[in-house]
């Protein structure tokens, strides 16, 4: 584990409540990425006594269709989720699956996943530390952070056809194999990332402005983000030394990830003590040069083979090349996405979850034998995560919920379910 620079807590002066109190609706309104969001807030003057926080307007019903979207299908659904690394949830949701099917992925399928997973994670980072400086007025700094974010758009698009919703994983493997060069494009980004990373750091770091509106702002110590549930950079902002990758190691976080006894990628997993919004952007601004560590340890030694599980089960989908040029592949694949007979898991249940970008995003399904789960449910970090907002914010005051909302990277979609 990397500790950084502890912060020196602030301790705010809690008053009794004046004669000047009143109701200050927050919202509903898109506050940067964070989407419809609404905060009542109850204010004595310009500080925060109380806050009701509503959990958004979207009304989207995520967990009731995947009780009605059979085990490929649903992976459309994840894609709109956390909408700002849906790769990373795409991942999650058939990392799931494969635990309810006993599936095993192909070493190749593990590192294309493990490498895509990484840049989800940077990909959230960068918008998250972006907006959250542009929340509190720094400009520059998300523009340094979106630039970056679309070469990682490009990436995506190169590999699955879309930049935004991508659907790129399937029970058992992916949708295709990366393209020639893809690779190539992935090390040229990871190779200009640090110096703009140095520029955001150079912007924000020592900026007065910044650093007093985010040191000893929105506290949260360890203790309060274990009873919390906290995950993620929020909770190892607050000195919680847990990361899925390195606890319940996955993909090529595990040892052995190619069945030749390979030893799990390096990397460290970056925690602070100072629990406030200036230690939650630091934690992300190392996660993200980790991540790139990881991609690193990867990106020029993918092992060959296919990165699908060979559909002789029935339960994987077979290669495009069986469909367009066999009547097995096509008759295969229509028994799979047009009738019953695929997709049937044994009778049980399973829980999988992956250490994304705002923390532990995790799937509980049970089966019944049908090519549906019989039920479906949820563990999305920001759900968890936003339920110590309305503690965080009390005593503070209204610029500082601004800052404190940024910090949490609360995406609303993974609220209202």
């Amino acid at each position: 584990m990397a500790d950084l620079a502890e912060m020196e807590p602030t301790t705010l002066e809690q008053e009794e409540p004046g004669g000047d109190l009143w109701t200050l609706n927050f919202g509903p309104q898109h506050p940067a990425t964070h989407t419809t969001l609404r905060l009542v807030l109850e204010l004595d003057g310009e500080r925060v006594i109380a806050c009701t926080p509503h959990i958004g307007y979207l009304h989207s019903g995520f967990e009731k269709l995947g009780e009605h979207l059979n085990y490929n299908q649903y992976v459309v659904v994840t894609d709109r989720m956390n909408y700002i690394s849906p790769m990373a949830n795409n991942i999650a949701w058939h990392h799931a699956c494969e635990v309810l099917f006993g599936i095993e992925i192909t070493p190749r399928c593990k590192v294309l996943r493990t490498i895509i997973a990484e840049l989800a994670r940077i990909q959230d980072h960068l918008l998250c530390v972006g907006t959250a400086a542009l929340d509190l007025g720094a400009f520059t700094a998300f523009l340094y952070g979106f630039a970056e974010r679309e070469e990682i758009n490009d990436i995506f698009e190169d590999i699955c056809g879309a930049r935004f919703t991508t659907s790129y994983t399937r029970v058992g493997g992916v949708m295709q194999d990366m393209p020639d060069g893809w690779a190539g494009k992935v090390k040229a980004f990871c190779k200009k990332l640090p110096r703009t990373m140095d520029e955001v750091v150079a912007l924000l770091n020592r900026n007065r402005i910044f650093v007093e509106r985010t040191k000893g702002v929105g506290q949260i110590n360890t203790e309060d983000a274990i009873n919390w549930g906290l995950t993620g950079p929020l909770a190892r902002a607050s000195g919680v030394r847990r990361d899925l990758r390195k606890d319940e190691p996955y993909l090529c976080y595990a040892d052995n990830w190619d069945g030749n006894g390979s030893s799990a990628v390096s990397f460290k997993v970056p925690v602070s003590t100072g629990g406030d919004v200036y230690s939650r952007y630091l934690v992300r601004l190392e996660e993200m040069r980790q991540s790139l560590a990881i991609i690193d340890q990867l990106i020029d030694d993918i092992p060959s083979g296919s990165v699908n599980v060979l559909a002789g089960d029935k339960q994987t989908l077979p290669d495009k090349n069986e469909i367009y040029f066999s009547i097995e592949g096509l008759i295969h694949h229509f028994e799979q996405v047009m009738t019953n007979r695929g997709h049937t898991p044994p009778m049980g249940e399973a829980y999988g979850a992956n250490e994304t970008a705002n923390g532990e995003l995790g799937f509980y399904l049970a089966s019944d034998g049908e090519n549906c789960a019989y039920r479906a449910r949820c563990r999305p970090p920001s759900f968890i995560n936003y339920q110590c907002f309305p503690g965080l914010v009390v005593g503070h005051q209204i610029s500082d919920v601004v800052a404190i909302l940024g910090s949490l990277n609360v995406i609303a979609a993974e609220l209202d379910r």
